[in-house]
């Protein structure tokens, strides 16, 4: 079993935070974990990309090859239209309705959003909505994790022991709301 995933998100939203429990998750799982990160201009707003590869069996590169990731998680939907190509037959999108207009000549989101939908089985999610009601607008990328969640071959009690792990240092109140949010995302997407 192999299952590759392109994180797609914009510097700030927390990309790479997200690869790093998710990989982690799958880690604990039992599972072989390779990640590769593009930081771009993250420190500006700019593009961040993290290929996230989790299987059975020894794996033997980071990348991921375009047509075969079964998932693509976007934190920013321009985003994660940006890395289609990347998705295999019968993959997944999720991603964040929550625009992040970073450039001047940002397309129209309802387009991105058609483009987004034409794709079976995608799952949108107003991230940003969702972490607010949890609690803390800041945690729309674990919104996003919980909405992956339902897709993703991790144990659901596993990622939320990451996610606390992950932000003991932050304190209890934020630890809560963002597993508030964890749980609230995969709400969502199951509910799909």
């Amino acid at each position: 079993m192999k299952t590759d995933v392109v994180l797609a998100g914009v510097g700030g939203q927390g990309v790479l935070f997200l690869a790093a429990i998710l990989a982690e998750a799958a880690r604990r799982d039992g599972m072989v974990v390779k990640q590769g990160e593009v930081h771009g201009m993250a420190q500006r707003g700019g593009a961040v990309q993290a290929d996230l590869r989790m299987a059975t069996e020894p794996i033997e590169s980071g990348l991921i090859p375009r047509g075969t990731a079964e998932l693509i998680l976007g934190l920013e939907p321009v985003e994660a239209l940006r890395y289609l190509a990347y998705l295999a037959p019968g993959g997944t999108v999720v991603t964040s309705s929550s625009p992040l207009r970073n450039i001047p000549d940002y397309p129209s989101i309802g387009r991105v959003l058609d483009a987004i939908h034409e794709v079976p089985g995608s799952v949108v999610i107003d991230a940003d909505a969702v972490a607010r009601e949890s609690g803390t607008v800041k945690a729309a990328n674990v919104v996003m994790a919980g909405a992956a969640s339902v897709v993703l071959p991790i144990d659901f009690g596993t990622l939320e022991e990451c996610v606390r792990e992950g932000l003991a240092s932050k304190g209890a109140g934020i630890v809560e709301s963002n597993v508030r949010a964890l749980r609230s995302g995969r709400s969502a997407a199951a509910g799909r």
